[in-house]
C-alpha cells in the first residue's frame, strides 16, 4: 500500500516531518518575483513562474532530508491556470525527487461527483478506453462530513491504485470546536468520525501495519490526539500546526504510537519563510528552508 511507502521513506530519512507548499507571493523572494516579471508580466503567469522558480528551489534543498511534501492546491488555483500547471510541475519534480507528494485539496461530494474527484487524483480517466492518470500524486486529504458514500469511490482507488488519504478528523485551526467538538449521545462528533475512520481503513492494511485511510490530526490539540490514536491505532495521521500555528514537538508526541511511527508532521511557513528570519538573504531561501527543516525532524525525534 501507499503508506508502506511513506513509512519506507520516513525510516530512511530518520523524519517524520513533511514540508508544505503553499506559496504566497509574498513568500517568495523579491529577486525571484522580479525575474519571473521581467519574462512573463505582473500577471498569472508571471506569478505562477516565480511560484515554479521558489518550489524547484525548496524541493531541492528539502529532498535528502524530508520524506514528503504537501502543495495545497488553493494556493496554486488563485493563481489560475498558470498556477495549476505550476502545481502539476511541482509535483512532478517532486516525485522525479524521490519525494511522497500529498496533495492538500480536501475534496468530496456524493455518487458520482465523489468518483469523479477520486478520479481526478487517484485514479485515472478513461479517455476513449485508455486509461490516463491525470495528476500522479500518492495521496489527497479528503472531507469525510458527507458519510460514507462520499468516501468509498476515494477507498476503492486506494486499492486499485496503491494510493492513500487523509480524512478529516479534529483539524488544527481554533474555531475547529464548533463542529467537532459537539456532544452527540455520549460522544465528540470528531470520535464519531474517527470511527468511521477505522472502519474505512480496516481492509487496507499494508505491510507496515498501517492502512491507506489516515486522519488529519491538529497538532494544536494534544489531547484530543490522545483519544484519536486509541480509536485508530492502524492509520497514520497527518498532523498539521506544528511551528506557525503553534503547535510544538511536545504537541505532536501523542499523534506517534509506541513503535514511533504513526504520523507525519506539516510545516508549511516555517519552512517556506525561514530565510525571512535571522541573518538570511534573500537567495539563500532554500538553505535556511533546509536548516528549518533539520531543526525540526530535531526537534521531533527527540522527543519520540
Amino acid at each position: 500500500m501507499s503508506v508502506d511507502l511513506l513509512v519506507k521513506k520516513i525510516k530512511e530519512k530518520g523524519n517524520p516531518s513533511v514540508a508544505g507548499l503553499d506559496p504566497k507571493l509574498d513568500y517568495i523572494p523579491a529577486y525571484i518575483r522580479e525575474k519571473a516579471y521581467a519574462e512573463h508580466g505582473k500577471n498569472l503567469n508571471g506569478a505562477a513562474a516565480a511560484i515554479w522558480e521558489f518550489n524547484k528551489g525548496l524541493i531541492d534543498a528539502l529532498c535528502d532530508v524530508v520524506p514528503a511534501v504537501k502543495p495545497q492546491s488553493a494556493f496554486y488555483e488563485m493563481y489560475g491556470l498558470p498556477g495549476e500547471a505550476a502545481l502539476h510541475k511541482t509535483i512532478e519534480y517532486a516525485k522525479e525527487k524521490g519525494l511522497y507528494v500529498i496533495l492538500d485539496v480536501k475534496r468530496n461530494d456524493i455518487g458520482s461527483t465523489a468518483e469523479a474527484y477520486s478520479k481526478a487524483y487517484l485514479g485515472k480517466t478513461d479517455i476513449e478506453g485508455g486509461l490516463i492518470s491525470p495528476c500522479d500524486v500518492d495521496c489527497v486529504t479528503v472531507n469525510p462530513y458527507l458519510g460514507t458514500d462520499g468516501v468509498m469511490p476515494f477507498v476503492e482507488d486506494c486499492k486499485k491504485y496503491d494510493k492513500a488519504i487523509f480524512a478529516l478528523v479534529k483539524t488544527s485551526n481554533p474555531s475547529s470546536g464548533e463542529l467537532q467538538d459537539l456532544d452527540l449521545n455520549g460522544k465528540k462528533i470528531f470520535e464519531i468520525v474517527a470511527g468511521k475512520v477505522n472502519e474505512w481503513n480496516a481492509g487496507t492494511i499494508g505491510e507496515s501495519g498501517y492502512g491507506a485511510v489516515g486522519a488529519v490530526v491538529g497538532a494544536t490539540y494534544p489531547e484530543q490526539a490522545k483519544i484519536l490514536r486509541g480509536i485508530m491505532p492502524k492509520s497514520y495521521f497527518l498532523v498539521p500546526g506544528y511551528g506557525a500555528q503553534g503547535g510544538g514537538a511536545k504537541g505532536v508526541l501523542p499523534c506517534f504510537n509506541a513503535d514511533g511511527l504513526g504520523a507525519v508532521v506539516n510545516s508549511s511557513r516555517a519552512i517556506m519563510c525561514a530565510y525571512k528570519k535571522g541573518d538570511w538573504r534573500d537567495e539563500q531561501f532554500a538553505e535556511a528552508a533546509r536548516a528549518e527543516a533539520v531543526r525540526m525532524r530535531e526537534d521531533i525525534c527527540a522527543v519520540l
